[in-house]
């Protein structure tokens, strides 16, 4: 009976963790032309006052060290002129793409991420996590380049006042060459693991959710016959009953399910052809104000009550060199492209989503 209760107890935290985590989602579709298209959508219980930021090459940024200064930590000059999407005004990355085709975010992992814990001598190697995009977006062009990387270096559990404490997530990213990979830091440990479907949500950990797809073999986009029992037909009450069971709810293991199927279904086409398709895709992930409620003792709504909410939605075209975006306050879609700006600027350039 203790027992039966221990896992009754647990499984009840796993659900309540799990229905507050910030619900993010993302995927990526592939061209038969050999172009990739990459899409993410933004959901936060509190405004993350996002702008799309610019960084060119050759601008020096500095790691945060374990001490939480700037400076402190692994210091490093742009390789790869990169855009995306920033939080709170900070010159740093929760979503983008550089010249290269390198695209990816970071979702936030608050039950499963755990950083390493690198020593005062390490922490010259280090970055703090929220750093992580930003240090392998202008850096690196390949998924290759990031696994060979990432090994020889610390990203470490510095706080981050704006965000309330640790910045806890898990990257995504997808390159021009048709490779994905995801990043986790689990227990203290660097896990990056083959993403062969592309699609990503929040906790559990990404193993996880993979073992999870074998629940959903049953479901395909294309109709049943009906059932025939003695010569009498059983029709379905209208067409899409090749996905009846899908899981529709805003958790995090539903959504990676709908969005795994969603991409595993979607017909062959060129990649403007995906990419108009990406955003169909996407509006499925969108959550109305309201529909999920933040208390204030969550631990998810900055301390006080709030409704999670979809932000904003990015679709990024890898062949094209396009960074697109359109936010709550702004539906209209927002394009940046790297021949619209100077790539060797001396500074960061900061564009709002309201225009």
């Amino acid at each position: 009976m203790n027992k039966l209760i221990g896992l009754l107890t647990a499984t009840s935290l796993w659900l309540a963790a799990m229905s507050n985590s910030i619900a993010c989602t993302s995927m990526v579709l592939a061209g038969i032309d050999g172009g990739r298209v990459y899409g993410r959508t933004m959901e936060f219980g509190i405004p993350l006052k996002s702008a799309i930021l610019k960084t060119p090459r050759g601008y020096t940024f500095q790691g945060i060290g374990i001490d939480g200064v700037n400076g402190s930590g692994k210091n490093w000059t742009s390789k790869y002129a990169t855009v995306g999407a920033n939080a709170f005004g900070l010159p740093l990355y929760v979503d983008g793409m550089n010249e290269a085709g390198l695209a990816g975010g970071l979702l936030n992992a608050p039950n499963t991420a755990q950083y390493q814990n690198p020593s005062k001598e390490e922490s010259a190697n280090s970055i703090a996590s929220q750093q992580l995009l930003l240090y392998v977006l202008t850096n690196f062009a390949t998924v290759d380049e990031v696994k060979d990387a990432l090994p020889k270096m610390y990203v470490n559990s510095s706080p981050m006042k704006e965000w309330g404490g640790v910045a806890k997530s898990r990257m995504t990213l997808h390159d021009a060459n048709g490779k994905s990979v995801v990043v986790e830091y689990l227990d203290g440990k660097l896990v990056m693991t083959n993403n062969v479907i592309g699609t990503m949500t929040n906790d559990p950990a990404f193993s996880w959710h993979l073992q999870n797809i074998g629940n959903y073999v049953n479901l395909s986009g294309t109709d049943k016959a009906p059932l025939t029992v003695q010569g009498q037909k059983f029709p379905a009450a209208s067409s899409g009953n090749g996905m009846r069971g899908l899981p529709g709810s805003f958790l995090s293991p539903d959504r990676f399910i709908r969005v795994s199927q969603f991409i595993l279904n979607t017909p062959a086409g060129t990649t403007d052809l995906q990419e108009r398709r990406a955003w169909h895709i996407l509006n499925n992930f969108d959550i109305p104000f309201g529909a999920i409620h933040l208390d204030s003792s969550s631990g998810y709504g900055g301390g006080v009550d709030s409704n999670e909410y979809t932000e904003w939605v990015v679709v990024a075209n890898l062949k094209a060199k396009s960074y697109k975006i359109r936010s709550f306050e702004n539906p209209g879609i927002l394009t940046t492209n790297f021949s619209d700006w100077d790539l060797n600027g001396k500074a960061l350039q900061s564009v709002p989503l309201l225009k």
